[in-house]
């Protein structure tokens, strides 16, 4: 008999074969001539979690289908799904399976493999044609064997199973982090080791953490994955010491481990035997290549109280950083979030949640499960009405808050210039220094996402706002004119 689970995942890949083979067919329609060209250097190698693997010939093959082929393909997978799809590109290789040298082979293939899904029965491969078979009772010998070679893995402790990447909403805030978290699952693109994802509280860190976890184990079912808070660390480490377990607890750490995921990783700080311990650790890992996933509040060169050889270490791969939401990708979020707790949403109570809610994604989320239960408890429908109502009984506003425009105003008016010299192209030294230091204070204040500042900033590009908040952030603690700056303009805005 087959493990458990299995011909369910096997049914599940069919289904996305399936879904993938629509899914070119309908964009091939469009322009079979051009299709035909590009995608025969293009090879599609599975979708997991939403994430489509894609192998092109070369980089200009990449760059071509991806902006001429990709929209149409992607808009069509989520609308058959619902899925936040993205695409995982790799380069170079030998192309076993062009997309379109086998397109006729995969559309007939997809007709079986829906009949495959809905019967419930399973299926073998031969020279990449799938077959439908009698019902899993009746397997041969030879498929049973195979089958027998997958086994399900148990679930890993600490896991949230709804933090896929097929339920990550990807914006330009956290663009970079996902990409790199799909890279450290082995999903295409450079790996970077370590990953040092870093952001405030509840912007998505954890989620794409447990993302990779699932993707691994969904794909390397035999990998070694340690996933902890810092805090359990320091726990394990601690208990160890006092059991006289250490050497068990090393070999935990730098020997039976293949992947090392630690949440919050500030809380190691001033720890001096623990941090003494992660550093060894570590070095073990990263000698032998395997990945080390952490994340933090903080940038590296930010944490305090942490050891300077381990700082230096978090910095060896990438860091890359989570900002507060986008409107439009709040927007997204809430979507997605509605759909998957079954919620009725218009779009003007979207639209009005994500305005008025801007601090963290887990914020936007939780108010939208109390809006549900809420309803559900008064037999409501969520109107604007009644999300205005709720929020603003939930919800204690801060008095005399200022906007983007006050903070603007304010800062134009201490060094004497005018608003429109702020939203101008002028990069004369006195009018970059306030316009920088604008940024920083909508960002510090209202905790704006990038792209929203730089569109209150002439429609700046979201990383020169990013640029000028870590400048100016860097200038209060090392210049002492900058901090006083900054602190006369606060107590002009007033404390928040």
């Amino acid at each position: 008999m087959a493990p458990k689970g299995f011909h369910s995942l096997e049914r599940m890949e069919m289904h996305h074969e399936s879904l993938w083979n629509e899914a070119v067919a309908f964009t091939r329609a469009k322009s079979p001539a051009s299709f035909e060209q590009w995608f025969s250097g293009v090879q599609y190698d599975g979708m997991t979690d939403g994430v489509v693997c894609l192998r092109a010939r070369d980089e200009f093959v990449r760059e071509w289908v991806d902006q001429h082929f990709l929209p149409t393909l992607v808009d069509y997978l989520r609308s058959q799904t619902g899925w936040s799809v993205q695409i995982a590109w790799s380069v170079g290789g030998e192309l076993e399976r062009p997309v379109a040298s086998s397109l006729g082979e995969a559309v007939a293939s997809g007709m079986r493999v829906r009949n495959f899904v809905a019967n419930g029965t399973h299926a073998v491969r031969t020279d990449d044609a799938v077959s439908a078979l009698a019902p899993v009772e009746d397997e041969s010998p030879v498929s049973r064997r195979a089958v027998t070679a997958k086994v399900t893995p148990p679930p890993l402790e600490g896991l949230n199973p709804k933090y896929t990447f097929a339920n990550f909403v990807v914006g330009p805030s956290n663009q970079l982090a996902h990409a790199a978290a799909i890279g450290a699952a082995g999903g295409g693109g450079p790996r970077h080791n370590p990953l040092f994802l870093c952001g405030g509280t509840g912007l998505g860190k954890t989620h794409l953490v447990h993302a990779v976890a699932h993707r691994i184990r969904a794909e390397r079912p035999q990998s070694r994955i340690l996933y902890v808070s810092a805090e359990k660390f320091v726990n394990e480490f601690v208990q160890s010491l006092q059991e006289n377990r250490m050497s068990e607890f090393r070999s935990r750490y730098r020997e039976r481990c293949d992947l090392l995921l630690v949440d919050d990783i500030q809380f190691l700080a001033s720890k001096t035997q623990t941090q003494e311990e992660f550093f060894h650790a570590f070095n073990a890992l990263h000698l032998a290549d395997k990945q080390i996933i952490v994340t933090s509040d903080k940038y590296p060169q930010q944490l305090e109280r942490m050891e300077e050889r381990l700082v230096s270490r978090f910095s060896w791969g990438l860091v890359a950083d989570i900002q507060g939401p986008e409107l439009e990708t709040r927007v997204a979020i809430l979507r997605k979030k509605a759909q998957m707790e079954q919620i009725e949403l218009a779009d003007e109570v979207v639209l009005y949640l994500a305005q008025t809610i801007r601090s963290n994604v887990r914020e936007l989320e939780g108010t939208l499960i109390r809006l549900a239960a809420k309803s559900s408890l008064l037999g409501r429908l969520i109107d604007l009405d009644f999300a205005r109502q709720e929020l603003a009984a939930t919800t204690s506003p801060r008095p005399n808050e200022a906007g983007v425009d006050d903070i603007q105003r304010v800062v134009c008016h201490h060094f004497k210039l005018r608003t429109s010299d702020l939203l101008s192209k002028d990069r004369h030294k006195s009018i970059a220094f306030a316009r920088h230091v604008a940024m920083y204070l909508c960002k510090q204040r209202l905790k704006c996402s990038f792209p929203e500042l730089g569109r209150a900033f002439g429609n700046r590009d979201h990383t020169t706002v990013m640029s000028a908040v870590r400048k100016v952030e860097h200038l209060r603690t090392t210049d002492p004119e900058v901090r006083a700056h900054l602190e006369a303009i606060e107590r002009k805005l007033g404390t928040d």
